[in-house]
């Protein structure tokens, strides 16, 4: 089972979300809270797999709280929820450690999908901020070279699987591509993040983008 905290303030949309994911067999929700602190509070005592966030909440939000999460409940994923899909949130978020990035109005099986995505360790961004990343071009904090010369400790074949990640796709979906077993993904994935020093996916997806690596591709 997947273990799963929903924080939001408004009570009704807790209860709106828990209800989605009561019709997933294999997601649990061990916990909720509302507020950044009470999530970090729980994501430790209950050992939650995902953590869903809102990004905005009285009394610490989800921006907050990621930090505290991360340093206390390792193991934990975080997916953030809003109402907004405002910039200057989505790279906060993101470069904090989050997963993914999700709009309230996403549609339950694309919420229960995430759930499981993210479990799997793997980064989920709705489709409109997917675009907006890609668009805005989200500058990682690094200058362009500075990007290039972190890209340049990759192998060929590590480069293609982080185009591949950077494009969206799934472990099975970069392992049929590249025609390599799903594992064999996951390790070179693993080195990836190491060598780039990014704590998700999703980070050595924004700084590929700002290397200029998939123009490159």
């Amino acid at each position: 089972m997947i273990r799963t905290l929903i924080a939001d303030d408004a009570t009704l949309m807790r209860a709106g979300v828990r209800l989605i994911l009561e019709h997933a067999d294999d997601v649990e929700v061990v916990a909720e809270a509302a507020d950044g602190p009470a999530a970090v509070r729980a994501c430790r005592e209950h050992e939650v797999d995902v953590a869903l966030l809102d990004v905005h909440m009285p009394g610490g939000d989800g921006l907050a709280a990621i930090a505290g999460i991360t340093r206390e409940s390792p193991r934990t994923s975080i997916v953030m929820l809003t109402a907004y899909d405002d910039d200057r949130n989505i790279a906060e978020a993101l470069r904090g450690g989050a997963v993914g990035f999700l709009l309230k109005d996403t549609a339950p099986t694309e919420l229960i999908r995430a759930v499981r995505v993210a479990a799997a360790g793997e980064s989920i961004l709705a489709p409109q901020i997917t675009r907006r990343l890609i668009e805005r071009h989200i500058v990682s904090g690094s200058s362009e070279a500075a990007g290039r010369s972190r890209i340049d400790q990759l192998t060929d074949t590590e480069r293609d699987v982080l185009r591949l990640v950077s494009a969206g796709l799934s472990n099975a979906e970069i392992a049929e591509r590249l025609y390599i077993a799903v594992g064999t993904v996951k390790a070179h994935i693993s080195r990836i993040l190491t060598k780039l020093d990014c704590a998700n996916r999703v980070q050595a997806a924004i700084l590929a983008h700002d290397a200029g690596l998939l123009a490159s591709g």
